[in-house]
């Protein structure tokens, strides 16, 4: 299967479809896919699986993930993308993650977030994209403040996260003030 992908200067981003999904849990073999969604397990394939089998898109909400891959190792290194993607109201919610601690502090999330908010505004003809943001997470604070993210509010004991519930902060980002 072909793959589309937005390549940076250190980075692949391999697009992640409901039907890349079907395709990859459909012909590969366990192995292969621990190592096509760069999992450290078996064991956390499920959580993966689990994921895909729940539905990856469903009424008036769909997902668009990409994948980030290190361009010189070929390594899966996180993901970046939209995880709720509302069809009808041209918006949806930034989500990424880097997998691997040894690729942190190293700008790379902000090298692959400016592709794929590019590819938000120009290719998903979205109208506004929005992040839910930990209060107490700084690098994530500072990325909505790099690409001029506004504040728009703040949830209290939004997630469960470290057996705790934690804060959010809200942004969005309007297509208007988009700036490449």
């Amino acid at each position: 299967m072909k793959f589309e992908e937005i390549k940076t200067r250190r980075l692949i981003l391999r697009k992640l479809t409901p039907e890349v999904y079907k395709f990859v849990f459909e012909n590969l073999s366990e192995e292969e896919l621990v190592e096509f969604f760069g999992l450290d397990s078996s064991a956390d394939l499920f959580t993966e699986e689990n994921r895909y089998r729940k539905g990856l898109a469903t009424f008036n909400k769909s997902v668009l993930i990409f994948q980030l891959v290190d361009a010189l190792e070929k390594n899966v290194i996180g993901w970046c993308g939209f995880h709720t993607w509302y069809l009808d109201h041209f918006r949806a919610e930034l989500g990424y993650m880097l997998t691997n601690d040894k690729y942190k502090d190293k700008a790379l999330m902000s090298e692959a977030l400016a592709s794929v908010i590019d590819y938000g505004f120009q290719k998903m003809n979205l109208h506004r994209i929005e992040a839910m943001v930990g209060a107490a997470n700084i690098p994530s604070l500072k990325l909505m403040e790099k690409f001029k993210f506004k504040k728009e509010g703040h949830l209290r004991e939004h997630y469960f996260k470290n057996n705790r519930m934690e804060d959010s902060l809200v942004f969005s980002l309007l297509k208007s003030e988009y700036a490449r």
